[in-house]
Formats: C-alpha cells, sequence, structure tokens
C-alpha cells in the first residue's frame, strides 16, 4: 500500500479513485510519554485508514492528511484523524 500526502504518485498513474478514506483514533488520560501516545495514535489512525483503503479494492491513498483535536470533558482525549482518497494506481 502507498500512503502519501501529494495528490498523485511520480511513475505511477491512478488508474480509478475509489472514494474518501478515514481512520479514527481517541486516546485519553495523562502520560508522561506524550511523545508516544501520540505517535501510536497516528500510527493507529493511518492503519485504519489503509485498511479502509483495502476493503474499497484501492492499492494506494493519495492526499492524506492528519487532523488532531481534544475531545471530550474538560479535554481530556485527543482525536487523531486520518483521511484521504483511496486509488488503485498502476
Amino acid at each position: 500500500m502507498i500512503v502519501t500526502t501529494t495528490p498523485s504518485i511520480e511513475g505511477h498513474a491512478i488508474r480509478d479513485y475509489r472514494g474518501i478514506v478515514i481512520g479514527e483514533v481517541i486516546v485519553g488520560g495523562r502520560s508522561g510519554k506524550y511523545e508516544n501516545v501520540l505517535k501510536r495514535a497516528r500510527d493507529e489512525a493511518l492503519a485504519e485508514m489503509e485498511a479502509e483503503a483495502v476493503k474499497v479494492g484501492a492499492n494506494a491513498v493519495v492526499g492524506v492528511d492528519l487532523d488532531y483535536e481534544v475531545v471530550g470533558d474538560k479535554g481530556s482525549m485527543l482525536m487523531v484523524s486520518a483521511s484521504g482518497t483511496a486509488v488503485i494506481v498502476e
């Protein structure tokens, strides 16, 4: 699976667009190793997005965007969302 923030993949023609795919993860609590929590949440969101792309028959995701948002009572949780366009490339 090729995953990129760019709208195209050099050397690969996009044959078909399969739609927008999204992966979302919510993590909560306080952590002394906040960087590890962010990395884990980001990796899980990207993996979920890739799994959604596979479900629609894609072999790549272009235009990937990562968003972070504080949610929950008193802002105690963080949501990480990965979205992009699932495509089939040659």
